[in-house]
């Protein structure tokens, strides 16, 4: 067995009854493929799944042709919840590995987890409304969501799209040369002009939140690794256009509202290649629900228009928990927002896998 593998294997073992981030742990069937995938070009990488089904998503099944190693399902939330932030493993309901009294996000729960902690370097996951970037930002690691249409998706609404949550922009984009046929990786050149929003023109967020955001922006332009242009991005609030399509119950109102919004975002990356905000407009909330705040308040207008998004870890907020930058660009610029988001991780704060 590969000292990745071994390592991973044991430090889920030792690290996940109190994390609950897995539902299974395949010990003997990853340990099965470790002669053929060490000859492959990712050598025996273990990676977790998103939930009971992840075993058998397309990028999965590509990892595992390049040679990445399966090691387990990661926790989703359970049957009924209203609020998809949290996930139920096989010990009980996952934490926050930075804060055990807080939620890991969700619904890619138990995969941003695994991650966050160390137990894996990669984990496949899904977003229709930020199930990638909010417990991407909300655990400390890189989270991406994929242009609409890019991979193939079960969801027919159109909202979801699959992703990835890595310990690095870097290893994302190792991953992903091999999930998508013809990926040219893109360096960026700096600065990358971008728009700051740090509302996207509707959202109320928290100030604390907005204070770690706006900080991580400073730091880049100061850098030298972007270059603000002139000007926000001011979206209408697109909770009921998604609410709608998700219901297949779309209306005029909402059809208008999600193409005013459509129109808007093309006039930007028309003019700049990069969009940051905040992921959420609120910290990792406790774990009986975020009231009445819509966690999903400034990434699902990205659903709704098939962009490409991601998360950066931005640093923290005072009381102790991460909070995410969001990189957004054009449809079908995700070699771009890779590189991109790889030039920049550099000049953010790193976290590091928790205990």
């Amino acid at each position: 067995m590969t000292s990745a593998l071994a390592a991973a294997l044991d430090r889920i073992d030792r690290r996940d009854r109190d994390l609950c981030a897995f539902t299974e742990v395949w010990h003997e069937e990853a340990r099965a493929r470790e002669a053929d995938a060490s000859r492959l070009p990712l050598a025996g990488l273990p990676f977790a799944v998103k939930g009971p089904a992840g075993i058998r998503s397309y990028t999965a099944r590509r990892l595992i042709a390049a040679g990445g190693i399966p090691v387990g399902a990661t926790s989703v939330p359970g049957p009924g919840t209203r609020w998809q932030t949290w996930g139920q493993g096989a010990h009980g309901r996952t934490v926050n590995p930075w804060r055990p009294d807080r939620t890991p996000g969700g619904s890619s729960a138990g995969s941003a987890v695994a991650v966050a902690a160390g137990m894996v370097d990669v984990a496949t996951g899904s977003d229709g409304a930020g199930s990638v970037r909010i417990p991407a930002a909300w655990c400390g690691v890189f989270g991406l969501r994929t242009t609409r249409g890019l991979l193939p998706s079960p969801d027919s609404t159109g909202l979801a799209s699959a992703g990835l949550l890595a310990s690095s922009a870097r290893r994302a984009e190792s991953c992903l040369r091999h999930v998508l046929d013809g990926y040219v990786p893109r360096p960026a050149r700096l600065p990358v002009p971008a728009v700051f929003s740090p509302d996207l023109g509707f959202a109320r967020v928290d100030p604390e939140v907005a204070e770690v955001t706006r900080a991580a922006v400073g730091r880049l332009v100061a850098a030298g690794a972007v270059r603000l242009v002139p000007g926000s991005c001011e979206l209408l609030d697109p909770a009921d256009a998604w609410l709608a399509v998700r219901a297949g119950a779309r209306t005029p109102s909402t059809e208008r509202l999600r193409e005013a919004n459509d129109r808007t975002l093309d006039a930007l990356f028309a003019r700049t290649p990069l969009l940051l905000a905040p992921v959420t407009p609120n910290r990792p909330h406790g774990h009986d629900g975020p009231g009445d705040v819509y966690s999903t308040a400034l990434t699902w207008a990205f659903n709704l228009s098939g962009h490409p998004a991601a998360s950066l870890p931005a640093g923290f907020t005072p009381d102790g928990c991460p909070a995410g930058l969001q990189l957004v660009a054009g449809r079908g610029r995700d070699a771009e927002l890779l590189g991109a988001a790889v030039a920049l991780e550099r000049h953010l704060p790193r976290s590091q896998p928790i205990g």
